[in-house]
């Protein structure tokens, strides 16, 4: 995770935002609506899961949301790659204009089996660049300090289904010829 970028697909952010709720509340004049009950976000391959998600419209229309939960959920295709970025928090924001995604309070943050863990993960998907903040809500057992945690998997050289090369079978050293004038009987 920490040696590759993570940028999002770049065509969700034409994207429509679809939203699914138990129950919905909007202010026009704020340009605020409320969805609350097993929320569901989606816009192009980005998909979070809540339990309540304030989303407000800038003038220029675009959209900042707050996605709140025990945890609240996320994930999204990196740009061309068949890969998923995963995250979960107890607040998520994303910020359509500034293109960020910020996880604030035990936050997770995973990609294939590379995993980085923190109080807030801030991606800015942009510049493909993160980082990651220790804290109290950090902390558990194991981690009383709260301090970031990262996992960073070592890289196959081989791929997957291509047999590595055979080993060089040994070879014996040649065997020394007989001393001259000896003989054995």
């Amino acid at each position: 995770m920490l040696s590759a970028p993570l940028h999002a697909e770049k065509a969700d952010r034409d994207k429509p935002t679809q939203i699914e709720s138990a129950r919905m509340s909007s202010d026009d004049a704020r340009r605020l609506s409320i969805f609350e009950g097993n929320v569901v976000l989606t816009k192009g391959t980005l998909l979070v899961r809540a339990d309540r998600i304030v989303v407000r419209q800038d003038e220029d229309g675009f959209q900042i949301s707050t996605a709140t939960g025990n945890p609240a959920r996320f994930r999204q295709k990196r740009e061309g790659k068949e890969e998923w970025i995963e995250g979960e928090a107890l607040t998520i924001l994303l910020d359509d204009r500034a293109e960020k995604v910020e996880l604030r309070q035990r936050a997770i943050m995973l990609r294939e089996k590379d995993e980085v863990r923190g109080d807030v993960i801030e991606v800015d998907t942009r510049s493909e660049f993160f980082t990651v903040l220790s804290g109290r809500s950090a902390s558990t057992a194991a981690n009383p300090d709260g301090r970031v945690r990262a996992v960073i998997q070592p890289k196959a050289t081989v791929d997957e289904g291509v047999p590595a090369p055979a080993a060089p079978a040994a070879v014996s050293p040649p065997a020394k010829p007989a001393a001259k004038g000896s003989t054995k009987k």
